[in-house]
C-alpha cells in the first residue's frame, strides 16, 4: 500500500491594526492555494522563499524581498517555488479605506498594475509600517496609532503613485504653508502637555486638507513628520527634567512616554546617549 504524501507545513496568524477595514496576516506555508479572490486590496512582502501564482496579468514569480499585490476581485492562487515552503506578510485594505487614505493621490477606484514589485524604497516603507503595527499591538496607544497612520499613508502614497491607475497627485508648493503648519505644531505641543494625541485626520480637518497633504506639508515645513516631531519634543522635555534632578521614571511619565524603556529607546535614537547621561554630576 502506497504511503500518502505528508501534509505541507502551514502556520498562519491574523494581525489586528488600528483601523476598521484593515487587517494583516503572517503566513509560513508549503500549501498550494487554489484559485480565489478577496474583496479587498492585498499588499504584502515575501520574507523567505519564493512562490509562483496566477494573477490578473498571467502567471508571475515572486522572490524574497519582493512585494506582492492583488486587486479587489482579482483571481489568484499560489504555490512554493524552488523549495517546500515560503513565508510572507500581508496587509488587506477595504477599497473604501484606500480611497479615503489615498485621496490626495487620486486613488478612487484605482487598480494596482503590478502583481509583483521590486522596489527598494517601497519595501523599506512597508517594512517600517509592519514594524510600527507590531509596536502598536504591543502597546496600542494613540501615539503608536499615529505612527502607524503615517507609515500607512507613506506606503499608499508610493504604491498609488508608482504602481496604479490613480490620477497623478498635483505637486504642492511649500510657500505659504508655515502658518497653517504652525497651528498643527501647536496642537501637537498641547498633546505633549498631556492632551490626547490627535490623529492625522483630526489635524488635517480644520485646514481642509487630506491626511496625506497634512503629512507632506508638515514634513516639508518642519523637517519631520508629526509623530517624530512629537517624540522629539517629548525627548527634549524629558532631558530638561532629568538635567534639573528628576528621577528617570518620573521624567518619562511627565514627558508623556509610555514607560522608562520607551524613553530610553527614543533617547538612543535621537541623541545617541542614554537618559542617565543628563543626570546632574
Amino acid at each position: 500500500m502506497a504511503s500518502s504524501s505528508p501534509t505541507p507545513a502551514h502556520r498562519s496568524r491574523v494581525l489586528a491594526t488600528p483601523w476598521s477595514g484593515v487587517y494583516g496576516s503572517l503566513i509560513d506555508s508549503g500549501r498550494h492555494f487554489g484559485r480565489h479572490w478577496h474583496d479587498s486590496y492585498g499588499l504584502g512582502l515575501l520574507l523567505q522563499g519564493a512562490q509562483r501564482s496566477a494573477s490578473g496579468r498571467g502567471s508571475v514569480d515572486a522572490f524574497a524581498g519582493e512585494l506582492i499585490t492583488s486587486n479587489p476581485g482579482e483571481v489568484h492562487d499560489g504555490r512554493p517555488l524552488g523549495s517546500d515552503s515560503r513565508r510572507w506578510r500581508m496587509l488587506y485594505l477595504d477599497p473604501e479605506v484606500v480611497a479615503a487614505m489615498g485621496e490626495a493621490a487620486g486613488s478612487g477606484t484605482a487598480e494596482l498594475t503590478r502583481p509583483v514589485i521590486a522596489d527598494a524604497r517601497l519595501r523599506l516603507v512597508l517594512a517600517r509600517l509592519f514594524a510600527r503595527l507590531d509596536a502598536w499591538q504591543a502597546g496600542p496607544t494613540a501615539l503608536a496609532a499615529l505612527a502607524c497612520e503615517q507609515a500607512l499613508l507613506r506606503v499608499l502614497g508610493l504604491l498609488l503613485e508608482r504602481y496604479s491607475t490613480a490620477a497623478p497627485r498635483p505637486a504642492e508648493k511649500v510657500a505659504g504653508m508655515a502658518a497653517e503648519m504652525a497651528e498643527v505644531r501647536e496642537r501637537l505641543a498641547d498633546a505633549d502637555a498631556g492632551a490626547v494625541v490627535p490623529s492625522l485626520a483630526e489635524l488635517a480637518a480644520p485646514l481642509g486638507l487630506s491626511r496625506y497633504q497634512l503629512l507632506r506639508r508638515f514634513e516639508a515645513v518642519h523637517g519631520l513628520p508629526p509623530h517624530a516631531w512629537l517624540l522629539q519634543l517629548r525627548a527634549e522635555r524629558a532631558r530638561r527634567l532629568i538635567a534639573s534632578g528628576s528621577a528617570l521614571a518620573d521624567a518619562a511619565a511627565a514627558a508623556g512616554f509610555a514607560d522608562q524603556s520607551h524613553m530610553t529607546r527614543v533617547f538612543a535614537r535621537h541623541f545617541g546617549l542614554t537618559p542617565g547621561a543628563w543626570r546632574p554630576q
